[in-house]
């Protein structure tokens, strides 16, 4: 069997170089290469081939700063030479039910699932055909903060649902000296047939890893490690709102 350092791949270069880019130089994203971006990334993987999702290019800069307040003031939303928003789509799928007399969807769990789940791999995949050309991006969840405000920004229907804002460009100077953000190791994240417990002794070597990244990492700086950012994050970012606006939606209802 080969060993992993038998290969030399360009691609699993460009996802272990993946970086949050936020500033861009000013040269403009062309709509050639945009769709030739968004057609590649229509090649990710799609449950049962559904092809449940959308991307809205938002263009107008009124919607672009409301949109930016609404996710906490992001302001690389308003910069960015591209900003789109990734949608779960379900009117396609809707559509089809209804004209093979399968009966209308009924806002189905597995059917909400499979929805948000290609439209994460749709989303991946752009990205990552981006920065294989040399452009960088950043995903932005902080739309789901006021998700009716984008919903009525862009016009999406019942059975559409933003699921995360994507900013696309050249990256500037400043984006390039970004260094790579220090991943868990594969033993935390790799399970042998059972699943088991995380170790906390890894744990802890994963938080000092993480602790000096973010003290030595420039702009930005902070005193902080892995445990203590996601703790942070994950119960400062509750949105209680998002169940209620998805099943309003027509996802999730049952």
């Amino acid at each position: 069997m080969s060993n992993s350092t038998d290969f030399n791949s360009p691609v699993i270069d460009c996802q272990r170089a993946h970086r949050s880019v936020r500033h861009y130089t000013d040269e403009p994203i062309t709509d050639s290469l945009l769709a030739m971006l968004i057609e590649s990334a229509q090649s990710a993987a799609s449950s049962s081939f559904i092809q449940a999702y959308s991307v809205v290019r938002v263009n107008r800069p009124v919607a672009r700063e409301r949109i930016a307040k609404a996710a906490g003031g992001q302001r690389w939303i308003e910069q960015a030479p591209v900003f789109l928003v990734c949608c779960a789509d379900l009117r396609r799928i809707d559509l089809a039910c209804r004209e093979q007399d399968r009966g209308e969807l009924e806002g189905w769990s597995e059917h909400s699932l499979a929805a948000v789940v290609d439209c994460a791999l749709f989303g991946q995949n752009l990205l990552l055909a981006a920065e294989s050309i040399g452009l960088g991006g950043v995903f932005i969840g902080g739309i789901r903060n006021e998700p009716q405000v984008i919903a009525d920004e862009l016009a999406l229907p019942d059975l559409v649902m933003p699921v995360f804002g994507l900013c696309l460009g050249w990256p500037n100077e400043r984006a390039l000296q970004q260094p790579v953000k220090p991943r868990m190791p594969v033993e935390l994240i790799l399970h042998q047939d059972r699943y088991r417990e995380a170790d906390t002794d890894a744990i802890g070597a994963y938080d000092a890893t993480m602790a000096i990244y973010y003290r030595e990492r420039g702009a930005g700086a902070r005193m902080d490690d892995w445990s203590a950012a996601t703790a942070n994050a994950i119960q400062g970012k509750k949105r209680k709102h998002m169940l209620d606006f998805m099943r309003d939606r027509g996802f999730f209802k049952r």
